[in-house]
């Protein structure tokens, strides 16, 4: 089998890649103001890159103004506008955005959360527990995704909770960003109008948000995060990325975020975003 590498389609300079994934941590909130980031060579070693490469990554946030660069062993986060305003609007509103594994959903989701305030909902982080656990008493491996098993059985339970917690936040009033896969969610048009029509009935808005990411980003993400749940997607990138489509979009209205390399920063796309659904809404 080739290399997963020789298989990533629109590569883009490893110390973009590297930058945007710093660049989002700090917009979502991961990475704070006055946070020191590792050395270069620590930097390096966590990327599995040469330390020229992180240097190149570190040159495009400092002149970006997110890192203060003491000296190559001292790098300093710099974001003093880390504040978290509430935006309370007429009608709650309900974000949905999915999008494949390391596309970037939970990141556009936090920077989405810190800048209007509302809860956000995150499948892995709700049900993480309990799946692993269910998982292991039905004989399954705890970070199994692939099984019929985990298909068929857990991951229906998984949606209906993430659901039913978004159901519960909707009939409070609130406003509320969900993120998930939505992968078979977003290709079935019944679901999507069920969906609609029952927020609608509470009085909410629904908005589709499909997460754009070219497959060299999202493998570069994933190898980050270093997840149990994606080691099989990681051994076997070129079979995993010949099984899903690349260029799916749902088939009713929806906004696209563009997370590649080479696209317009993360927070940059979620102000224009809200600007286009909400702006005039918000009080």
């Amino acid at each position: 089998m080739s290399s997963p590498r020789s298989q990533l389609t629109r590569p883009e300079p490893l110390h973009r890649q590297i930058a945007r994934n710093i660049r989002n941590d700090i917009e979502a909130g991961i990475l704070r103001d006055g946070d020191v980031l590792p050395s270069t060579r620590e930097l390096a070693e966590h990327w599995g890159v040469s330390v020229f490469t992180i240097s190149e990554a570190m040159k495009l946030l400092d002149r970006e103004g997110l890192i203060v660069s003491k000296s190559r062993s001292k790098r300093i986060v710099h974001a003093p506008d880390q504040k978290q305003r509430k935006t309370r609007l007429q009608k709650p509103h309900v974000l949905l955005i999915g999008g494949y594994a390391g596309s970037g959903k939970t990141e556009l989701g936090r920077i989405l959360a810190r800048i209007v305030g509302w809860p956000i909902l995150d499948k892995d982080t709700l049900t993480r527990p309990f799946v692993e656990a269910t998982l292991q008493i039905l004989g399954q491996l705890p970070h199994d995704r692939e099984s019929e098993t985990y298909i068929n059985t857990v991951r229906p339970r998984e949606y209906e909770a993430l659901i039913a917690a978004t159901a519960e936040n909707v009939q409070c009033g609130n406003s509320v960003i969900v993120t998930a896969p939505f992968i078979r969610e977003f290709t079935e048009e019944t679901w999507i109008s069920k969906m609609q029509t029952a927020f609608t009935d509470m009085g909410a808005t629904t908005t589709l948000i499909w997460m754009d990411c070219d497959c060299n980003t999202m493998y570069t993400y994933l190898r980050h995060r270093k997840a149990p749940r994606d080691a099989v997607k990681l051994a076997n990138w070129s079979d995993y990325l010949a099984g899903i489509d690349t260029f799916f979009r749902p088939p009713t209205p929806h906004i696209v975020v563009n997370n590649s390399a080479s696209s317009t920063p993360l927070r940059d796309q979620a102000r224009e975003l809200l600007d286009n659904i909400i702006g005039s809404e918000s009080s």
